[in-house]
């Protein structure tokens, strides 16, 4: 399975859609520092919300195969400016989180995603698995035995 890093302002749904990922019960507990699971790295949204440490998380991206860009579908704009994938080497895919909110507009969020320079895009709804398996099954190598085939 190819590493994902997942990165994000705060209240983007990166730990819930870790513990969705990993099949674990939806718990909030609030992210403090960078942490490493066997396939997933969940960054802390102030890394993302403040400049100096912003550069962190181009570092820590190269310990990735992949780089996840959250942005819930709720938000009234863009915390990434355009053509950011550009920063690392890395494969960027843009993850629209929170679908099912009333105040939702996933297209308009994708929009943005897209802006960035996210080529795919993934809709995500953690909290009832809704695109999860999309996000397993993308980020599985040929080897890789996913969970709803053993």
């Amino acid at each position: 399975m190819k590493k994902l890093i997942l990165i994000g302002r705060s209240e983007a749904g990166k730990t819930t859609l870790t513990q969705a990922l990993k099949g674990e019960t939806i718990t909030y507990q609030k992210t403090q520092y960078i942490n490493y699971y066997d396939v997933i790295i969940d960054t802390p949204g102030e890394y993302a919300q403040t400049a100096k440490l912003g550069r962190a998380l181009a570092l820590y991206s190269y310990e990735a195969d992949v780089v996840g860009l959250l942005l819930a579908a709720n938000e009234p704009y863009s915390l990434y400016p355009p053509n950011i994938t550009c920063m690392v080497n890395r494969e960027v895919i843009g993850i629209v989180t929170k679908i099912d909110r009333e105040d939702a507009d996933p297209e308009q969020a994708a929009r943005w995603l897209r802006l960035t320079g996210c080529k795919k895009i993934f809709f995500v709804n953690s909290r009832a698995s809704e695109g999860v398996a999309e996000i397993l099954e993308y980020l599985s190598e040929p080897e890789d035995v996913l969970p709803w085939e053993v």
